[in-house]
């Protein structure tokens, strides 16, 4: 396996494209119109939160050696601020969002060793408490991690 590396701006199009594997695997509607060009739109932005190594939007990668310029498998995560709270006083809260493999570099151990990356830049920061959303395939992974599954309220406002 290759060894896992924070991403760099010069892969925002594969990681845009690892995302988009990560959105296709997952059971969603059908996408809305004009969303096409989403890969396009976010380029820019995403290319500038990966030039800031010390900001809260972590990236990691595993290269494909046989493929050079392709990545295999990405983790990306935030770390978003909120008041502090018993068990949290910092208010740090991570926040996991796009973990993805090419269907044909699976089962080699890249999610995990991005994973591992990710959650390693989260402690780095006083991070205490780390979200995410897991696919049914991906539960066995997180669980293995020592994430628990937690009732949720999420409500959500599109604007």
């Amino acid at each position: 396996m290759s060894p896992v590396r924070r991403a760099l701006p010069a892969d925002a199009a594969e990681v845009l494209r690892l995302r988009q594997v990560m959105i296709d695997s997952l059971a969603a509607p059908a996408p809305s119109p004009g969303s096409a060009d989403w890969h396009a739109e976010s380029l820019p932005g995403l290319r500038r939160r990966l030039a800031e190594p010390d900001g809260d939007f972590g990236a990691f990668v595993v290269d494909r050696p046989e493929r050079p310029g392709t990545l295999a498998a990405l983790a990306v995560g935030t770390v978003e601020y909120r008041i502090g709270r018993a068990g949290n006083p910092l208010g740090t809260v991570g926040f996991v969002f796009s973990v993805a493999t090419d269907p044909d570099a699976r089962r080699r151990g890249h999610a995990r060793a991005c994973m591992d990356a990710l959650l390693e830049w989260f402690r780095e920061r006083g991070v205490r408490q780390v979200h995410l959303t897991a696919s049914a395939e991906a539960e066995p992974l997180y669980a293995s991690l020592g994430f628990r599954p937690k009732p949720d309220p999420l409500m959500e406002l599109l604007l």
